[in-house]
């Protein structure tokens, strides 16, 4: 990429790693805003059990995209990508720095590099596949995939009905294969990406999430899930810390069990980010503990550029 003095700091890391507070210490290093990429902490209703950031977390630097949407508006990766490089803009006129931080790796990868251009979706294709979801499960979307898509079929995460879905939407609308669309090109951006990863030893970052998990239904998670319950099946709400409170007050858990599942689901996702960023060799990875040494690594880095060009 070209050099033009705009300086995006990515800053990721499973969740329950400590990206928050050490993003606020960032932020002010640089004085610099932070953009989020998490796909739950936009939404106002979902506060506690997505762990946003508290009031006086927000006032200590400037912050978007936390409590913007409201879980009954449809909101997607590729609005993100739009609503992410139109703020980018903006801020890049005033600042050369700005950080995207987050766990959301398909959403960081869309600021990033771009998502591949699919088609606007058809209402009433949308809503005859959800239908079908919910009165036949997944595993009827799942055998259409299979014959129209086998290539994708193979690839995707058949436990994920959302993206099961999106692909088979996609077949369907377009009468071409969801792989079709996959062309992974990386659109030219507008400013350098800086990526900095954020991880600790795995039993270290298992304690973190367990004691968060506490944490949260202390503060009143299950009181949360509750007033969110009528929703439950919107996208949104499809994530760890309700779908297993959901099954508690449909009778099928007890209490105990739901947050050991919470506990237990929540490490699996925070494996699986740690798996999705593994293919990103541009990550230059460091404990939380570690504030000096990542300031210094991105003013280097900066430094280096601006020697190059």
């Amino acid at each position: 990429m070209s050099y033009n003095g705009n300086f995006l700091v990515i800053l990721l890391g499973p969740t329950g790693v400590g990206k928050t507070d050490l993003s606020i210490s960032i932020a002010k290093h640089f004085e610099a805003p932070i953009i989020s990429a998490d796909s739950r902490q936009f939404y106002q209703e979902m506060r506690i059990g997505t762990a946003a950031p508290t009031p006086s977390q927000l006032a200590g630097a400037n912050h978007f995209f936390i409590g913007n949407k409201s879980i009954t508006e449809r909101y997607s990766c590729g609005m993100f990508e739009v609503d992410a490089l139109n703020l980018l803009e903006t801020v890049f006129t005033s600042s050369r720095i700005a950080l995207l931080v987050g766990g959301s790796g398909l959403y960081i990868d869309a600021v990033v590099n771009g998502i591949d251009d699919f088609p606007t979706p058809d209402p009433e294709l949308r809503q005859a596949l959800l239908s079908q979801l919910k009165n036949e499960g997944v595993a009827s979307l799942r055998a259409q995939l299979k014959l129209l898509d086998p290539e994708y079929y193979g690839k995707v995460d058949l436990r994920n009905s959302q993206r099961v879905l999106k692909a088979l939407e996609v077949c369907l609308q377009t009468g071409l294969t969801y792989t079709s669309f996959l062309t992974h090109r990386a659109k030219p951006r507008f400013f350098n990406s800086i990526f900095v990863g954020l991880n600790r030893p795995r039993e270290e970052l298992y304690r973190l999430i367990n004691q968060r998990v506490e944490s949260m239904m202390a503060e009143g998670l299950l009181d949360e899930a509750k007033k969110l319950y009528p929703f439950r099946e919107l996208n949104a709400l499809n994530t760890v810390g309700y779908r297993e409170l959901f099954s508690y007050l449909d009778g099928q858990t007890s209490l105990e069990e739901a947050i050991e599942l919470i506990k237990r689901n929540t490490r699996r996702y925070a494996k699986r980010q740690l798996s999705w960023w593994s293919r990103n060799k541009n990550i230059t990875w460091f404990h939380p503990s570690q504030l000096t040494e990542i300031t210094e690594f991105i003013e280097k880095t900066i430094a280096s550029y601006s020697a190059k060009n």
